[in-house]
């Protein structure tokens, strides 16, 4: 049976959420959602047939998970709107990076919440995402938020602690590989290739990667050897790019955005405190 959800902030995730959810089976009344515009409160409304609200403690009432897929800075404010009409019992699903369950649980009292990082993928249902029970979430409600997740993609249990890291990485990894399509694109027409030939060649390219690192279950080195040849182009290839210092970089932007992740939790813990 599925839990009824209301989607707080149907921006591009919390929509990419409500269409996934739509797609696993819920129904149109199972669903609702709050933004902020009346025209994006209509555009909603009418693609996804679902109720469409401007008041987040409207969405709220009689709903079994709460989705939080506002922005981080816009977390206390949020919590303030709906105070009123939170219900014990509810699950509270944080998809607000970097924003710990304890901010929720100071201001709506033993809430069940569930903080999770889903990406982007999400929207063909090809996502993954790290979830994490608060102080108050037990088994029921941390099963409650993996079923709704589980419509996106697929979804992996872990402690509190480990999601700035999930964060960094696969929250922001999608912008890693799409950087790097754009970068080999731009090189293939540099090459001589038109751009729709390069732009397929390196898309099918990722995507069949990707599909070997999934469905093989070998190690990433492990493939790359395979297809490395002494002293052919993949070794000329992959020897710059290690010259160059590839691995350092990647580790220095996954740093990077695991310390933001941590910023944007402690800043918003801030503005709850005022």
């Amino acid at each position: 049976m599925h839990s009824t959800v209301a989607i707080l902030g149907a921006g591009a995730m919390g929509e990419a959420l409500a269409s996934g959810l739509l797609r696993a089976g819920w129904e149109t009344g199972e669903i609702s959602m709050a933004v902020r515009r009346e025209e994006r409160r209509r555009e909603l409304a009418e693609r996804t047939g679902c109720a469409v609200t401007l008041d987040p403690a409207e969405a709220l009432v009689g709903k079994e998970v709460a989705v939080v897929a506002v922005k981080p800075r816009d977390v206390p404010h949020l919590l303030y709107q709906i105070q009123g009409r939170y219900q014990p019992g509810q699950v509270i699903l944080s998809l607000a990076a970097g924003v710990p369950t304890r901010l929720y649980e100071a201001a709506l009292g033993e809430a069940p919440v569930v903080r999770a990082m889903p990406n982007t993928p999400a929207l063909v249902d090809e996502g993954i995402t790290g979830l994490a029970a608060g102080r108050y979430a037990g088994e029921e409600a941390l099963a409650r938020a993996e079923r709704v997740l589980s419509a996106v993609g697929q979804v992996i249990r872990m402690e509190e602690s480990l999601l700035d890291a999930v964060t960094a990485v696969s929250g922001t990894g999608p912008a890693y590989a799409f950087l790097l399509a754009e970068a080999l694109t731009e090189a293939a027409i540099r090459e001589g290739l038109p751009r729709q030939i390069a732009e397929r060649l390196v898309n099918q390219t990722i995507k069949g990667a990707g599909a070997l690192l999934v469905e093989t279950g070998l190690s990433p080195s492990e493939l790359r050897a395979q297809v490395t040849s002494p002293g052919g182009t993949t070794a000329a290839a992959v020897h710059v790019l290690e010259e160059r210092g590839f691995r350092a970089l990647v580790e220095d932007a996954v740093r990077a955005a695991g310390e933001r992740s941590r910023e944007l939790g402690a800043r918003a813990e801030q503005n709850g405190d005022h």
